[in-house]
């Protein structure tokens, strides 16, 4: 199985951003333009990217959808994500060029129907991104941009995915994301050992090249890297060869 190294643009009105444990009101905004940094790391070797509209995940529309579009013109793989509610917003990433589409809230709020979608356009065709925070012994399933709980948790919904069909889960742990702490790879242990069919990618935390080789051993297929490749931390080329 291969293993892959995808970046990420996070999208707040047409700009490139991160924020800090998901929270909107700590938001670093970089002097970038997303289409040209999408193309750079086309150029420096990546085969996928990770796009997330931060409006689209509060809003429930898909605010950044042109923004979305000219990053897939350029040829490179997308999977995107962030406000997709029913299977129109599915239809209409996939028709900008979207070769994968994430699925956040209503894959933790409408499990049902998510199962539909994942039959009726493929299992290549879908990531679950099912972010998560533990609180006690569980791992909980914030929702809407990180901003509400809902009552499933990590250990019931993924396998249940598992048993229908899924092929594709993201998990950020939220306490680590935009930290540069370093992967949870108790998490993606936990991950790979309860639900091992399942092609894990990892984000939230990434500060290393040797924290890219902890999460492979812990048994991700893919790290999402965000602000280090931002912050230049390491380079996507040193990424891709590490």
């Amino acid at each position: 199985m291969s293993f892959h190294i995808i970046p990420a643009i996070d999208l707040r009105e047409g700009r490139v951003v991160r924020l800090r444990q998901g929270d909107y009101a700590q938001q670093t905004t970089y002097a970038l333009d997303p289409r040209e940094l999408a193309l750079r790391y086309l150029h420096a070797g990546a085969h996928w990217l990770h796009v997330v509209d931060l409006d689209g995940a509060r809003s429930g529309n898909l605010d950044n959808l042109a923004v979305i579009k000219a990053i897939a013109d350029h040829g490179i793989d997308v999977q995107a994500g962030g406000g997709v509610r029913d299977e129109a917003d599915l239809r209409r990433l996939f028709d900008v060029g979207v070769r994968r589409v994430v699925l956040g809230s209503v894959a933790i709020r409408d499990r049902e129907r998510v199962a539909g979608w994942l039959e009726a356009f493929g299992s290549e065709r879908i990531v679950l991104a099912l972010d998560t925070r533990r609180v006690g012994n569980d791992w909980l399933l914030p929702s809407a941009g990180w901003t509400e709980v809902e009552a499933a948790t990590l250990d019931e919904l993924a396998p249940w995915y598992a048993e229908h069909g899924a092929r594709h889960l993201l998990c950020t742990d939220i306490e680590r994301d935009g930290m540069l702490a370093g992967f949870n790879l108790e998490l993606y242990r936990h991950l790979t050992d309860r639900v091992p069919e399942l092609d894990l990618q990892a984000s939230g935390g990434v500060r290393s090249l040797a924290d890219i080789r902890a999460a492979r051993e812990a048994g991700a297929k893919a790290v999402i890297l965000g602000r280090a490749l931002l912050e230049a931390r390491f380079s996507l080329e040193d990424a891709l060869t590490c």
